[in-house]
């Protein structure tokens, strides 16, 4: 029973990176609907573009499904796994910036948006051709600068140095957790089976998001802003002490 059990854990880890992984591979088709400025330059003129709609469906899930996004989707995740090979290195600070990054940002489009008295047109492919990103060599070194902030500083600083310092996705994603947890909404969070924990820390080596899971277990607080929800404590941990649970409970989740 365990080892069918670890061949499922096995295949859902390799599931995961095999979906981030594809999902970075179409990243220059797409990057336009994931641009931090195209929803500026759409708001000045009234459109609600792509990104606009790809932010708010990211609010809309982190309602039910956390960070899920980022551990399992994300472009930028299948980039940054992808360089542990080179840079295995942990981070544990400066997940503030972000927000330092995010909060005028934000706070610019919306002050254009009530300016503009709000928004009147829908364009979908807006700057895009034929729906797709790349069509000039403008567009070509705008991806290349993105894979650059994206790449850089995962090879200096570490395990995902662009979801915890730069990315202006995680926000959103932030937020709608932090409402999640405000009206109580059931959604999918980590939970503790009733198995011990026999201090291995596997669960805290391989955690992509450099989180002291062991210490979250042993707190029995596994609720994280900057978890994603990945599995990966999960699927490592032989002596299953954690698991997935939609449930309302959060901070403590319920042992199960």
């Amino acid at each position: 029973m365990n080892k069918q059990l670890d061949k499922k854990r096995n295949k859902r880890q390799k599931l995961r990176k095999g979906i981030i992984l594809c999902s970075f591979f179409l990243f220059p088709a797409v990057f336009y609907y994931f641009s931090p400025y195209l929803i500026i330059d759409a708001t000045i003129r009234g459109i609600i573009n792509g990104s606009f709609i790809f932010f708010v469906l990211l609010f809309v899930s982190s309602l039910f499904l956390g960070r899920a996004y980022c551990g399992w989707v994300c472009p930028a995740a299948g980039c940054q796994e992808a360089i542990f090979l080179a840079s295995n290195k942990k981070i544990t600070k400066g997940d503030f910036i972000k927000w330092i990054i995010w909060i005028p940002w934000i706070s610019t489009i919306a002050i254009l948006a009530i300016r503009n008295r709000g928004y009147d047109k829908f364009d979908f492919f807006y700057r895009t051709k034929f729906g797709l990103s790349i069509e000039s060599v403008n567009s070509l070194i705008v991806y290349l600068s993105i894979l650059s902030l994206i790449a850089i500083p995962a090879l200096i600083f570490g395990k995902r140095s662009f979801c915890h310092h730069i990315c202006w996705m995680a926000p959103f994603l932030i937020t709608g957790k932090k409402v999640r947890n405000t009206i109580k909404l059931p959604s999918l969070q980590l939970a503790l089976n009733n198995e011990s924990c026999s201090h291995c820390h596997t669960c805290t080596d391989n955690c992509p998001m450099s989180l002291p899971v062991e210490l979250m277990v042993q707190e029995n607080k596994l609720e994280n802003s900057e978890c994603i929800l990945c599995g990966t404590c999960i699927d490592g941990c032989k002596n299953k002490r954690i698991r997935y649970a939609f449930t309302f409970t959060v901070g403590h989740p319920l042992h199960l």
